[in-house]
């Protein structure tokens, strides 16, 4: 927070609410200008929090967008290696901290064993899994990515993904449940899932 600067305060006013916000924050220090105290000190500590919020926000974002990509055919698993698109089942992405490149999963396994590491979960800044109930099986879409924190999951099901075992995922409860139905398995969140799942109950 410490090095938000003017011009920091400046392009958030504008990313907020571009020209209107601005002449907002305009009529404010022109009302400081002239106000009474009272006013004065109300209006410092409005542009403050506006300020202060906007350089948290700033900071959080770690500067780059965090959105999906493509898996690419070239693309190769974070964790493994292996070549993503050669496996069925849906797979995973995930950016950490301070680092706007992109990791790729082969499958929901890989990603999350890679992020249940303990030098590795503090520095997951965000992560995504396909959402299994609108895309195939054998052929996930990339344009239903989901948040893998909020996904529910299932596991030992009687599909596989990438090197046998692995968690389908999906955005509501109830779609994984009536998968479970057709499928077999033990429905899961996100909190449920542990290494020792990952490493022998799938």
């Amino acid at each position: 927070m410490g090095g938000c600067t003017i011009f920091d305060i400046l392009s958030i006013v504008f990313e907020a609410g571009g020209v209107g916000m601005f002449s907002l924050i305009r009529g404010l220090f022109s009302a400081l200008i002239s106000g009474k105290v009272v006013v004065r000190y109300g209006i410092l500590l409005v542009c403050c929090f506006i300020a202060l919020a906007g350089c948290e926000e700033s900071e959080k974002a770690g500067g780059f967008a965090q959105i999906v990509a493509e898996i690419e055919s070239g693309d190769e698993c974070h964790l493994c290696g292996m070549l993503i698109g050669e496996f069925p089942g849906p797979k995973g992405e995930m950016y950490l901290r301070r680092d706007p490149q992109i990791k790729k999963f082969c499958s929901t396994r890989d990603m999350l064993s890679f992020y249940l590491q303990p030098e590795n979960t503090h520095h997951a800044e965000a992560m995504f899994v396909h959402d299994m109930a609108v895309t195939p099986w054998d052929n996930p879409d990339d344009k239903v990515f989901i948040d893998a924190k909020t996904a529910w999951y299932v596991s030992g099901m009687s599909k596989k993904g990438a090197m046998g075992g692995t968690l389908a995922s999906f955005s509501t409860e109830g779609t994984a449940r009536q998968f479970i139905v057709e499928s077999g398995g033990e429905l899961l969140s996100f909190d449920q899932i542990t290494l020792t799942l990952l490493a022998t109950g799938l």
